[in-house]
């Protein structure tokens, strides 16, 4: 179901694709949502959840998803789950359990957004450096900056910092 939200030649690929190093986004993929769902299946440590979705969002967070298709797939685990053990949990009337299940996962869904929008913005930060980089480069190649002392730079620096 994850992988159904790239798009078809690339959710083709990371389903196909076992080596580790051909296919390291779905290696990533598969491995950390194994053991999220086991983390959540236990409802035990929520620091090593973190752990294991940062690993994933920072994926998506990179990637052309908006914000909420890079978190939907935390909603999908409520349907594996409903899919795969429908049956019993009518049965077994595991309702109560489902639904501690399912809040788990709702909890899970709002540390994977906020973690996504840490994630945008460093790139952000990141593409904003580079920017200023290639400015101050081209300024130097152009000879319009002279000998600037560090104070000067910094000052300027922080103008520049100001204004974006």
């Amino acid at each position: 179901m994850i992988l159904e939200t790239y798009p078809p030649d690339a959710s083709s690929f990371l389903k196909q694709e076992k080596n580790q190093f051909a296919n390291p986004v779905g290696n990533t993929i598969l491995q950390e949502i194994e053991d999220i769902y086991e983390e959540l299946l236990h409802g035990r440590d929520s620091e090593k959840l973190s752990d294991f979705l940062d690993r994933i969002i920072k994926i998506r967070a990179i990637q052309d998803f908006s914000p909420a298709q890079a978190v939907a797939f935390i909603f999908h685990l409520k349907n594996a789950v409903r899919e795969e053990l429908g049956g019993e949990i009518r049965n077994d009337q595991l309702f109560e359990e489902l639904l501690e299940f399912e809040h788990r996962i709702d909890k899970l869904a709002l540390i994977a957004f906020n973690t996504y929008m840490k994630c945008r913005e460093k790139v952000y930060e990141i593409r904003v450096a580079e920017v200023k980089n290639r400015v101050f480069s081209l300024l130097k190649r152009a000879d319009m900056i002279g000998e600037i002392s560090e104070q000067e730079l910094d000052i300027r620096e922080e103008n520049i910092d100001s204004v974006v």
